[in-house]
């Protein structure tokens, strides 16, 4: 092999029969710099022409080839500077060159074009190593034996700073649990967490966290739906120019599928479930080039998954890095089915794109392949062991996400230098060698003392340059987490979701296991000819021991039902075909009484028929003979004017099977999820984006979006004070939270404290606040005091 390359050299590069060498250093490199360096070096590319390296000097311009090497042909740089014509000769300003230099740059051109390796007319360009790297690890600090912790306490003893400042119990459980889950922990939880004396808590903690893969999946579904564009409305969702990967992203959260499978399902979809993010979007009209598909999922796959910009060079040559135009076409040609010329700045310049792997080093697409194969190719490629940039960029992104800044920084700007190449490779490596398993990259950072520690102050360090690791960041809550936690104080998360996922992890429970306990029940055992409009109450009234947390019921009705429990209105509907899952947040202890307004609907007489299952931890409450009916219907409120005296038992109805024949195995599969999954409260990141959300910066989503701005903008600011959205959360609040029993207004600030903050309030701060409420607590007491508390700096960052 080397002696083929010695020989194509030669016969590439071939000696000079006459005249003295060449000295590109002494003789070349001062007469470029001098006349053209202005126009094409550095950033500058006038008529797109550089002359940064050989490369883009033979590549040439929009004129074209700069310079044609042994063929005789003068070229288009030979050609302007020995042009008559003033209006095209180079160099367009000052003295032409003079016959020596022409003459020079002549033999320079029939020699080869002899270029000092590595020599560049513009700044060097950083260029990250490919290859996976295993850094050796320092020795370990005072028992911190976390690798990042060895890591980062050699960099700290170079920068010649001391320890860092560790987080208190309080504050670091606000922050894994925000960071994990994306939920705040309960009053009940952070005193479990301060009563525990175990060493190993927090380990044990992050461990616990990460298990809980509903949560899990629901909060970190957020960052993979901007980064791969997914949604549940939008641009090309009517057109039909989308489609969505909402089922199967959800599965692979909640099932931890290892992260190289995951880039290798979206990039060669193995079912239509994940191919809604290579399939981008198709535009209405007509598009330019850089916005065909095509072009798209090349500019996705860089951006998603290398952390590379090829927006720019799927236009042009990039000014800012080494992609070129021939590298974005040529990965946007592995989706293709169909011949791509390439456009420089929207028009044609004569060439077809070829199906092209950016990473030569590790193998090529073969470009004659049908698609499917091509794109397992490059799934393949993406993935391979030997692609460092591959798990350099994920891991780079989870570090972000916890620790406020990354290591790489922006985190889609993988082509600039690390401020730490042995942290980034052992991640990198740790999260290969660990499967691919991305929750262990987050249980490493999240028990290092690194992630352990009082958050940086931003001020300190305004010049991106001039960054140096001080610990953790502050960060914004993002939209859905704000949401999230104003929902989960005031217990009013809604009961209905957007995304068309099945909730629950279906891995841990199967619907063929549970048994549906419920009955159709109505007035009457013969309800085949049951009057139309029809409309009765059933009622079931039942003790609890303790209040569950996870219950729910599952109910439907021929044809419409209103639901009540213990008073409150939980849910409505109108289609016995599609049951409703319904969390149970009004039970109490002791007495409860579930209330149902059913009403049988048609023109005629018709079947009718109740159906309700509820599942309160280890007690299922179901409809059967042991209901009571009445023909009295509550008001709105689901309260009677006067008290029936006239409640029946209900009755089981003949013919279930008109039901259960067709809903049985719907049932069945949603209770079982409902046992693992429904028992969560629903989520903002099931929900499509609302005001509240897009003003808090929630992305529309029709471009791949990997972090979310940190500054607080004018619309955010106003929102969040006279919203409508946000308002009639916390007054809807306000009224669950009047309806619980308080001892007192100073219970109901420190469980407030406890909840939001994960501290006690200060003296100054539970005076004001019990003050404001006063000793009735009224409502709009409380929604005041939600209001001061949720628009505190402190409520909303994770820090």
């Amino acid at each position: 092999m080397k002696t083929f390359l010695v020989i194509a050299l030669a016969l590439a590069f071939p000696l000079m029969a006459l005249g003295e060498e060449i000295d590109f250093a002494h003789q070349i490199v001062p007469l470029l710099k001098k006349q053209c360096g202005n126009c094409h070096s550095g950033t500058q590319k006038e008529g797109g022409f550089s002359l940064n390296t050989r490369e883009t000097l033979l590549g040439g311009g929009e004129s074209g080839e700069a310079i044609v090497p042994h063929n005789g042909e003068p070229g288009e740089l030979l050609a302007r500077v020995t042009t008559d014509d003033e209006f095209t000769r180079m160099p367009p300003e000052g003295d032409p060159l003079s016959s020596d230099q022409i003459k020079l740059l002549k033999r320079w051109v029939e020699s080869g074009v002899p270029w000092e390796p590595g020599f560049t007319f513009g700044e060097k360009i950083y260029e990250p190593p490919l290859k996976p790297r295993r850094p050796e690890l320092p020795p370990a600090v005072a028992g911190r034996t976390n690798p990042i912790d060895r890591i980062l306490d050699a960099q700290l003893a170079e920068q010649k700073m001391g320890p860092l400042e560790p987080l208190n119990d309080d504050a670091y459980l606000r922050r894994v649990y925000l960071d994990l889950i994306g939920l705040l922990p309960t009053p009940d939880e952070r005193e479990a967490f301060l009563q525990d004396s175990d060493p190993d808590k927090r380990t044990k903690l992050v461990e616990e966290l990460l298990a809980r893969d509903v949560e899990y999946a629901e909060h970190w579904l957020t960052f993979w739906n901007d980064l791969l564009r997914n949604d549940y409305a939008g641009t090309g969702f009517i057109t039909g120019g989308r489609r969505q990967i909402s089922s199967w992203l959800y599965e692979a959260l909640v099932t931890n599928k290892p992260y190289d499978q995951f880039v290798r399902e979206l990039i060669a979809p193995p079912t239509p479930e994940s191919a809604g993010f290579g399939q981008g979007i198709k535009w209405r009209g007509e598009v330019s080039a850089g916005q065909t598909v095509e072009i798209q999922f090349a500019q996705n796959v860089g951006q998603s998954f290398l952390g590379i910009n090829l927006k720019c060079a799927s236009c042009h040559d990039s000014f800012i890095d080494r992609w070129k135009l021939q590298d974005a076409y040529g990965l946007a040609a592995i989706y293709a089915e169909r011949s791509m010329e390439l456009h420089r700045c929207d028009k044609p310049i004569g060439k077809t794109a070829e199906a092209a792997w950016l990473f030569p080093e590790l193998g090529q697409i073969d470009p004659n392949a049908p698609q499917p194969k091509r794109l397992q190719q490059l799934a393949d490629l993406m993935t391979h062991r030997e692609n460092g940039r591959f798990t350099r960029t994920i891991v780079n992104r989870l570090w972000h996400r916890m620790m406020g800044r990354g290591i790489v920084h922006p985190t889609d700007a993988m082509q600039s230098p690390p401020w730490n190449a042995d942290l980034l490779d052992f991640l990198a490596e740790h999260l290969a060698e660990n499967n691919y398993d991305l929750k262990q990259t987050l249980q490493l950072i999240a028990t290092s003392q690194a992630y352990q520690t009082q958050a940086e102050r931003v001020s300190d360090q305004t010049e991106p340059g001039s960054y140096q690791y001080a610990g953790p960041r502050s960060k914004r809550m993002t939209a859905e987490q704000f949401v999230d936690c104003v929902w989960q104080v005031t217990d009013t998360s809604p009961n209905k979701f957007d995304a068309p996922v099945i909730r629950g992890n279906l891995s841990t429970g199967s619907s063929s296991k549970v048994e549906v306990a419920g009955q159709w029940i109505w007035n009457q055992t013969d309800v085949s000819q049951a009057a139309a409009g029809e409309t009765i109450t059933l009622r079931k009234q039942f003790d609890l021991a303790e209040v569950p947390s996870d219950g729910f019921a599952l109910v439907t009705c021929d044809n419409e039902y209103t639901l009540y429990v213990n008073g409150k209105k939980l849910a409505a509907g109108n289609n016995w075909m599609e049951p409703d899952l319904v969390r149970l947040g009004s039970l109490k202890q002791g007495a409860n009484e579930v209330l149902i307004v059913a009403k049988n609907a048609g023109s005629g007489p018709n079947a009718a028929g109740l159906f309700f299952e509820a599942r309160l931890a280890d007690t299922i409450v179901s409809s059967d003979d042991t209901w009571q009916w009445t023909a009295q219907v509550p008001n709105g409120s689901g309260k009677f004017k006067k008290q029936p005296e006239d409640w029946q038992p209900a009755a089981v109805v003949k013919g279930q099977e008109v039901w259960m024949g067709r809903l049985r195995p719907v049932m069945a599969q949603m209770l079982s999820q409902g046992i693992d999954g429904q028992r969560y409260m629903v989520r903002a990141s099931l929900l499509k984006s609302d005001f509240l959300m897009r003003s808090l910066g929630r992305p529309n989503r029709d471009q791949v979006v990997s972090v979310r701005p940190m500054e607080l903008t004018t619309l955010e600011a106003i929102d969040l004070s006279n919203g409508d959205t946000l308002a009639n959360a916390l007054r809807q609040g306000a009224k669950q939270l009047n309806q619980r029993e308080w001892e007192s207004p100073q219970e109901f600030v420190t469980w407030l404290y406890h909840f939001a903050l994960s501290r006690d309030p200060t003296p100054a701060e539970r005076t004001t606040l019990v003050d404001s409420l006063g000793p009735e607590m009224p409502t709009e007491a409380i929604e005041d005091v939600l209001w001061a508390v949720f628009m505190l700096p402190e409520f909303q960052l994770v820090h």
